[in-house]
């Protein structure tokens, strides 16, 4: 099978080639027939034709080498970790504009990547800070007799270190989402009972002032928690322990977002294909503008709503989300920001039983 481009195009550097030599036969076998019946000396010829040749291949050649003289020149950048050079001539109609776009391309990639990383370390750098130089402000008071170590400072200082553990935890699963160390045990489970004890989850640990889902640390008990599973005896083929991620992460955005005595409600459907199943997580909050749906799932991305209480002020890592994405994305399923009259509304669809293929 011939793949796409593999032929002889109009503009190719093979077609340019095969172009140089028919000219240049045209032109030796123009100038012999000249010496014939000019009786010219057929050294002269030899000459003028070897001269006329050369010059009609240095113009093919520079119009071939210059674009990769600027490749070379542009890939050894981008190995020295500058992103921003891209290579001119990528609108070129033969193999070296396919290059150079191919080249601009990695280069976006890299870009792209360089970037992340950066924005990476700089956010579990804030993520930690935060957390360490509170624990830090404790345990000093404690150290030098400004506060004793009295049941509410230690339930201070416990608090914050919930919180660096909860990140570590959800920076493990990114290395083993990372590295594709994660593999699914899935099974067929009961969604009512499921479901119930993970919003019973919910609501205890937000009774104890925590939230352990990995995207934040919500105290918010004003917030009701419904469930709406039919029919009732709906059953679903995933990963339990996964699963819990990706609706223990919903829940909290949906509570941190909800407004004062505000519902959240988790909604549970048969899907088309067996065993499959589709979930709805429904608060009453502000929404997502549709400008940021796309970016909501995104590492460390806080969306551009300000939560309850202020900007950053729910200790939320912004890893939840991308966390559900990832477990969703594990069983082949789909998860995004689906329209909603009020609030926002995300929906999440798993495929079920693998179809075995025959």
């Amino acid at each position: 099978m011939t793949r796409p481009g593999s032929g002889l195009r109009p503009f190719s550097v093979k077609a340019k080639m095969s172009t140089l030599v028919v000219v240049s036969v045209f032109i030796t076998t123009g100038l012999l027939m000249v010496a014939v019946r000019t009786r010219t000396e057929l050294r002269f010829i030899t000459v003028f034709s070897v001269i006329a040749t050369l010059l009609i291949t240095q113009f093919v050649a520079h119009g071939l080498t210059s674009p990769l003289d600027e490749m070379t020149t542009v890939a050894r950048s981008i190995s020295h970790g500058d992103y921003t050079r891209r290579v001119s001539g990528a609108d070129r109609r033969d193999e070296l504009g396919d290059l150079a776009q191919t080249i601009n391309r990695m280069a976006d990639d890299l870009e792209a990547v360089d970037r992340h990383r950066k924005e990476l370390v700089a956010n579990v750098s804030h993520e930690l800070r935060t957390p360490i130089a509170a624990l830090r402000a404790v345990l000093e008071n404690v150290v030098d007799g400004v506060s004793s170590a009295d049941p509410e400072t230690m339930r201070t200082a416990l608090k914050q270190t919930e919180r660096l553990g909860r990140l570590v935890e959800t920076l493990l699963d990114l290395s083993r989402l990372d590295n594709g160390v994660v593999t699914l045990k899935a099974g067929r489970f009961e969604v009512w009972p499921y479901l119930s004890g993970v919003l019973k989850e919910a609501n205890l640990a937000a009774g104890h002032r925590r939230l352990s889902s990995g995207s934040g640390n919500h105290t918010r008990k004003d917030v009701h928690l419904h469930l709406d599973v039919s029919p009732p005896e709906l059953t679903a083929h995933a990963d339990a322990e996964r699963l819990h991620q990706v609706v223990a992460n919903l829940i909290d955005n949906a509570v941190k977002h909800s407004p004062p005595h505000g519902r959240v409600t988790v909604l549970a459907r048969r899907g088309t294909a067996p065993e499959s199943l589709t979930l709805e997580v429904m608060d009453e909050g502000p929404g997502i503008p549709e400008s940021e749906r796309y970016r909501v799932f995104e590492r460390f991305n806080r969306g551009e709503v300000s939560s309850p209480h202020g900007p950053g002020s729910d200790g939320g890592t912004g890893l939840g989300l991308a966390i559900a994405r990832w477990a969703v994305d594990l069983h082949g399923g789909r998860i995004g920001v689906a329209e909603s009259v009020r609030g926002c509304r995300i929906q999440v669809t798993l495929p079920g039983i693998p179809q075995q293929r025959g």
